[in-house]
């Protein structure tokens, strides 16, 4: 009881100082920025070595996307999971507890090689999941105490941070390979080690130092407003309960539809460019620098997002995966410029889908049910991707690798009409006419 009077206490003393709040804002992205890159070398193992793990202990390609769609759909109950708990108990406790999850089941895909036990390399692979679904709720933990003009800013200062250890990591495949087998560890289980390592880190880091809680002290800032009669404007209170809903709709469909077609192409590349004789150094290359674009321009994206308006940029994610698909379908299977900057696009149109998504999302929620509304999202987020990576594998092995990219290049241009309806662009202004 005493203990909840001293955290009440300590969140009241933030509801009348602004310049307390933003001292909170800027120790929440500090704190955010260090378990993201952690967090960021975590989610770079199963991307890079998943598919090939499961390939080598399953002797098919059929089912090669498996491992993305386990780890995915993972990440869908970990979101839901991860939301309820940072709506309930705050950021702290939900992220905290999300990282912690994908640590464990990073060992657990780690002892599964070992003992050669698809079935716990399945169940350990979906619980490495939350690593995943954690990474891309952080993001949000940077919002709650920004206003609108800083939204899209803190989304893309904590992706951006994540780039450090995302790059890293499928770099580090070769050396965490070496190590793994000089310890009795089969080679592609190697980048897990570092996984487990990686996301126990960060769900300690956010433990530790989360505090005071940033979504806690920003539900008591929205309750004292509203009992005082003042609704901040950046909440848009004069939209209707219509043009919100659309809002969220419209948000969460650019996010889901981004996801969907980035993992989809993305699973099946590491197969694709085995078949034309690539190795695993150059296929941890091509990641590397697909989970680059995905991350290392959002500090620009998100200047993007505020200034020039969250339509544009969902917009331009549509066009720019439209054009990542088409290279990947039509450029050479063996040129290896031509699959990086087919990537590279990729992870470019996710970048601007996600952080145009993510504010459109943010704008349309109330702090009353922020969190529970962004976990239920990432939900979708998840499950799309689960979907594009078990699907992936099977489209290729029926068809090719240049349908399936094909096939993602067009999905992504549904994406411009969904913006068009929801009409964001008259609904929510650029930030500085706030």
């Amino acid at each position: 009881m005493s203990q909840h009077r001293g955290r009440k206490t300590d969140t009241q003393s933030f509801i009348h100082s602004p310049e307390k709040q933003q001292q909170l804002y800027k120790r929440t992205l500090l704190v955010v920025v260090i378990s993201q890159i952690f967090g960021g070398a975590g989610l770079a193992a199963g991307i890079t070595v998943g598919a090939l793990l499961a390939r080598d202990m399953l002797g098919t390609d059929s089912v090669s996307g498996l491992p993305t769609a386990l780890f995915t759909l993972g990440s869908a109950g970990a979101a839901l999971l991860v939301g309820r708990l940072s709506q309930r108990f705050g950021r702290r406790t939900g992220l905290a507890t999300g990282f912690l999850a994908g640590g464990l089941g990073a060992i657990g895909v780690i002892i599964a090689a070992v003992t050669n036990s698809i079935w716990l390399l399945f169940l350990s692979l979906f619980i490495y999941g939350a690593g995943t679904a954690t990474n891309l709720q952080a993001r949000y933990a940077g919002t709650d105490l920004a206003s609108s003009k800083q939204r899209a800013k803190a989304v893309s200062i904590a992706m951006v941070s994540t780039t450090l250890g995302a790059v890293a990591g499928p770099n580090l495949v070769d050396v965490m390979g070496e190590f793994a087998v000089s310890i009795g560890i089969p080679a592609l289980a190697g980048p897990f080690i570092l996984a487990a390592a990686a996301y126990t880190l960060a769900g300690l880091i956010l433990f530790v130092s989360l505090r005071p809680d940033p979504f806690i002290v920003a539900k008591a800032i929205a309750d004292a407003k509203q009992s005082s009669g003042r609704l901040p404007l950046e909440e848009n209170a004069d939209l209707s309960m219509i043009d919100k809903r659309r809002g969220i709709l419209a948000g969460a469909s650019v996010m889901v539809i981004t996801q969907f077609v980035m993992t989809a192409i993305m699973t099946m590349t590491p197969i694709h460019m085995g078949h034309h004789g690539f190795g695993l150094n150059a296929v941890g290359i091509v990641i590397g620098f697909h989970i680059g674009a995905m991350f290392l321009p959002s500090l620009v994206t998100g200047m993007l997002v505020d200034k020039i308006g969250r339509s544009a940029m969902a917009i331009a994610s549509a066009i720019t995966l439209l054009a990542a698909g088409l290279l990947a379908a039509w450029g050479p299977a063996d040129s290896m410029a031509v699959l990086v900057t087919a990537l590279v696009l990729l992870g470019l149109g996710w970048n601007f889908g996600l952080i145009s998504g993510t504010a459109i999302l943010v704008d349309a929620t109330p702090p009353t049910t922020r969190a529970k509304t962004q976990g239920s999202v990432d939900v979708g987020i998840a499950l799309s991707g689960a979907i594009g990576g078990g699907l992936s594998g099977i489209i290729v092995a029926q068809s090719s690798f240049a349908t399936l990219s094909i096939t993602g290049a067009m999905l992504s241009l549904v994406l411009i009409p969904i913006v068009m309806w929801a009409g964001i662009h008259k609904q929510w202004k650029p930030a500085e006419s706030n």
